[in-house]
């Protein structure tokens, strides 16, 4: 066979890094990775973004060296994506904090409200309740953490993780301080106000969990190709047949229905701050599955059925 020599280069300087003879044909990106860790082992493969162009897209691990736009002397371009921590314990970090920062609220500690004995617990049945779906929310996220989600990319960059918490932690106590607080008054509408939105929350809840087990389905063989997801005997999971990323549109109606049980303020803003960033997301999925896929279903939207 025709072995490759592949030359990597610094994609800001396009200073000459390391030069690797004698490269076979059907070696992939993961094993060019490899190479080059060996030569700079303060690069892990984790850490490092192997391009075909400066400005391009990462090149994706199973991609096989012959398959790419390059001749026997292939020039890649390597980026240092810097420190990275692992997208487990990302999450666990991420939902960890919520779940107990919350409770530092709704046990009325002396240094949120004071030490006035009136102070000391909520006569509203809603605060309750509002502590426990808050709670399963996101003891079921970690959950799904530990025994249900399968990443595709198995890192992200350290240096991110302090801006999520400062987004997770801080809306939880936000949140959380307004709806333990001795002034919060109970929805308009009483028991039947909270009971719907009761309903509405668990049923989210049930398809979000559903979807992300669909979607876990799809990689159980440890796979990292991207597959169509489709709608499997679960009836939670027939709105796939509608959007590309159902689980969004069951976390936002989750948020939604806690909006309508707390009738708060700050947990609306919340709300539409999810909805604003998981539309995004389910955007750019859903571009990429059109990209990827030629036989994509049409009649699915990103997030919202026949909307958006």
């Amino acid at each position: 066979f025709v072995s490759y020599q592949v030359e990597i280069l610094d994609w800001k300087t396009k200073k000459q890094l390391c030069f690797l003879d004698k490269v076979e044909p059907n070696a992939t990106i993961r094993e060019i990775r490899l190479m080059f860790h060996k030569l700079y082992p303060r690069w892990y493969p984790a850490r490092q973004s192997i391009k075909l162009d400066p400005k391009g897209k990462s090149l994706r691990d199973e991609e096989i060296l012959q398959h790419l736009p390059v001749g026997t002397t292939a020039t890649l371009y390597f980026k240092d994506l810097g420190p990275q921590i692992g997208w487990t314990t990302v999450f666990l970090i991420e939902y960890t904090g919520p779940l107990f920062i919350y409770f530092l609220f709704y046990f009325r500690m002396p240094f949120v409200y004071g030490l006035d004995e009136r102070f000391a617990s909520s006569p509203h049945p809603v605060v309750n309740l509002a502590c426990i779906c808050h709670s399963f929310h996101y003891i079921k996220r970690l959950i799904e953490t530990v025994f249900v989600h399968r990443f595709s990319h198995g890192t992200m960059p350290l240096r991110n993780i302090v801006k999520n918490c400062l987004y997770y932690w801080g809306f939880a106590a936000w949140l959380a301080y307004y709806i333990n607080h001795p002034l919060y008054t109970p929805p308009s509408y009483g028991k039947k106000q909270i009971n719907f939105a009761v309903i509405m929350f668990l049923l989210c809840e049930a398809g979000n969990f559903s979807i992300h087990v669909a979607l876990s389905d799809l990689r159980r063989n440890g796979s990292k190709t991207r597959k169509i997801p489709y709608p499997t005997k679960n009836p939670f999971t027939w709105l796939f047949f509608f959007v590309s990323c159902p689980n969004y549109t069951y976390e936002v109606g989750t948020w939604i229905s806690f909006t309508i049980m707390t009738q708060c303020v700050p947990v609306g803003l919340f709300t539409l701050l999810c909805f604003i960033q998981m539309t995004i997301w389910a955007k750019d999925k859903h571009c990429t599955y059109l990209r990827e896929f030629k036989d994509y279903p049409s009649l699915r939207m990103p997030i919202i059925p026949f909307l958006l």
